[in-house]
């Protein structure tokens, strides 16, 4: 998940969107950075605290949480970081920094669960990464600002939200089916859906100002579903 935000400055034009982190998202950010460079240096702590299927099963249910603070390698913690400060503040003006550190929380923890749903059977299976969590902060950014712009960093051209909503979950979907990229996708899904729900439990009116983008991304997952399921 590599995205830029940008902000519509006229009909010719874009910008990137420049901004200051608030406190509450650079918290988030150091913790991440504090927990990971620990499990980079020692691997008795990585291997306690990382999701792994088996440990799960056997009792060890804080792995859901403890793993989504933990991250493979710099390149894999600066793109989660850089996505969620990116993101971030968006929705901590959208939420307030009660709801904003519920969300973020809820996402991790709807990703993971959703991910040992969807590997339960595969023991050996282990992860770690934030992915889950930021990318419910992502989709709560585009239902609370329909006009946002985004691109991809390796394709900066701004594309409305609840396009890169649509493509994004058709691809997750495609990358839980496949399973040969080794990315997390399954956990991806998980706090999309986290982030789509609890922003609706939030703010019901998101239903009338993102009308469009809840409608083509429950379509799109009703087609993932079916696709998902199709042998």
């Amino acid at each position: 998940l590599h995205v830029y935000y940008f902000h519509k400055f006229n009909s010719f034009d874009y910008h990137i969107y420049v901004m200051s982190i608030s406190l509450a998202v650079l918290i988030l950010i150091l913790l991440n950075i504090y927990i990971s460079f620990k499990g980079f240096k020692d691997i008795i702590y990585f291997e306690k605290f990382h999701f792994n299927i088996k440990s799960i099963k056997n009792g060890e249910y804080y792995r859901f949480i403890s793993s989504g603070f933990l991250h493979v390698d710099n390149q894999h913690l600066l793109f989660n970081m850089l996505t969620f400060y990116f993101f971030g503040d968006f929705v901590l003006n959208a939420l307030g920094i009660f709801w904003f550190y519920i969300l973020y929380i809820f996402c991790l923890l709807s990703g993971n669960i959703f991910c040992y749903l969807i590997n339960y059977q595969k023991n050996n299976y282990s992860a770690v990464g934030a992915s889950g969590a930021v990318t419910g902060i992502l989709f709560s950014a585009i239902l609370f600002y329909p006009d946002l712009q985004l691109a991809l960093l390796f394709f900066p051209i701004p594309m409305p939200g609840y396009f890169f909503a649509i493509i994004y979950l058709a691809y997750t979907f495609y990358g839980i089916k496949k399973q040969n990229d080794g990315i997390g996708h399954s956990a991806h899904l998980g706090g999309a859906l986290g982030g789509i729900v609890l922003s609706l439990f939030y703010n019901p009116n998101i239903v009338i100002s993102s009308f469009k983008t809840l409608v083509l991304m429950i379509v799109v997952i009703f087609i993932g579903i079916i696709y998902f399921k199709k042998k």
